[in-house]
This record gives C-alpha cells, sequence and structure tokens, in this order.
C-alpha cells in the first residue's frame, strides 16, 4: 500500500512549491485510493504518469476540471435533446462526447463495480472518485488516442516523454515537461510504497546452548512456564 503522509510530503518540494492546499490534497486522494483499491501491486510507473497527467491538465489544481468554454462552436458543446447534457471535456482528463461518457460508465462499472451515471448526469464526470476511474481506464485502455500506459511502461521500456502521447499529440511541446513530473512523482511513491505493515510476531531466531554439568545434575528447560525439555 502508499503510504498517503509520506507521499504528500515527499511533493510538497517537487513538483509543488512546498505547499499544497486542500483541494490538490483532496484530489490526489482521489487517485491514491483508486489506485490502493484496484491496482495495488501494479506498475508504479503508471500512476506517477496519471498524477503528472493531472498536474499539467488540471494547472496543478488536482482537480477535475471542465474544458474552457465548454465545448463552445464544437458539436459536442451542443445539449443532447434527449438527456439535456452537453458533453464537453471533464475531468482529471478530458472526456467528450455522449458516446464516450457512457462508454465510461459501463467499463468503469464492469472493472470497479460503480456506476458514474454521467451519460445522464454529465457533472458526475467532476466528481474525483469518477475521474480518476475514467483516467485510469482510459489511459490504461487507450481511450483517448489509441495508446496506453502499457505501451510506454513495460519490462523494455521507461518513455515518459513520449508517453504523452496517450492523451495528445503535443508530445514535442509537452512531453518532456510532463516527463520531469513523472519523475517527481515516482520518486514520492518509491518512498510512499510498501507491502503492508511488518508482522506483529517477530521472526523466530534459533539459538545453540551448550551447557556442561557435573554427573548426576538435572537440567530443565521452562518456556513460559511451559517444561520444554528436560535431562534423564
Amino acid at each position: 500500500m502508499i503510504d498517503h503522509k509520506v507521499f504528500f510530503d515527499a511533493v510538497r518540494p517537487d513538483p509543488f512549491p512546498d505547499a499544497l492546499t486542500q483541494q490538490q490534497v483532496d484530489g490526489m486522494e482521489a487517485i491514491l485510493t483508486c489506485w490502493d483499491t484496484y491496482r495495488d501491486g501494479g506498475d508504479l510507473r503508471h500512476l506517477a504518469y496519471m498524477l503528472a497527467t493531472t498536474f499539467h491538465e488540471t494547472a496543478q489544481t488536482m482537480w477535475p476540471i471542465e474544458e474552457i468554454g465548454k465545448g463552445s462552436g464544437q458539436d459536442y458543446g451542443k445539449t443532447d435533446p434527449e438527456t439535456g447534457q452537453a458533453y464537453y471535456g471533464r475531468g482529471f482528463v478530458q472526456l467528450t462526447w455522449r458516446d464516450n461518457y457512457a462508454k465510461a460508465d459501463v467499463n468503469i462499472d464492469e472493472e470497479f463495480g460503480i456506476d458514474p451515471n454521467m451519460e445522464w448526469e454529465a457533472e458526475n464526470a467532476l466528481v474525483p472518485k469518477y475521474a480518476a476511474a475514467v483516467m485510469f481506464l482510459g489511459m490504461e485502455q487507450g481511450w483517448f488516442r489509441q495508446h496506453k500506459l502499457s505501451d510506454y511502461f513495460n519490462e523494455e521500456d521507461d518513455n515518459p516523454i513520449e508517453a504523452r502521447d496517450i492523451i495528445n499529440g503535443d508530445v514535442s511541446k509537452n512531453g518532456p515537461m510532463i516527463a520531469d513530473y513523472h519523475y517527481a512523482f515516482q520518486m514520492a511513491l518509491d518512498e510512499a510504497y510498501s507491502k503492508g505493515p511488518p508482522s506483529s510476531e517477530p521472526e523466530a531466531e534459533t539459538v545453540d546452548i551448550d551447557v556442561t554439568t557435573s554427573k548426576g545434575v538435572q537440567l530443565t528447560l521452562i518456556v513460559n512456564g511451559v517444561v520444554k525439555w528436560q535431562t534423564p
């Protein structure tokens, strides 16, 4: 599991400027909780890159946001006559179009057992736990540009620069910058990750004892009031 306190202490100096707002903490808690609940034991580079992407896409607020202009001038910004919703970009990463909102509902329900109902209540895409689920599955499965996290982070590859293609084709412009964020989050996650609390019982040790006695002297080994061994 990830020790959240250790993580937050580690990211305050980098990539954040020595302080975190409550909103930033709450947004990252939603992302970390999604990982702890559904992806614990997975490749931490995936989580680091999702946090880096969130840092960039939300202007460092780490909170689900609406697309600037709310889809003005775009077909997906128009109100759907059946649902009364407009499907402009929302979330940690921008989810657009009614079909994609509906697809996300189905996939999140199947994978995580929760129904965001974003097709009929598009504002639900701004709920942090749903926005985290969209980002996780979208970046894992290639919803946005057919590129996936596993394409760039696997046993052979560690490529946070080109991974920008998962979300946007502006690799040359923003890829290196987001890679820097990725490395900062990766260091914090490596520091904060453990495989659980230590065992409450100490590991047993074997102790060899050599005792020499005079003939006729009897020895008895008593542990916690129980006789474990006795000379004949």
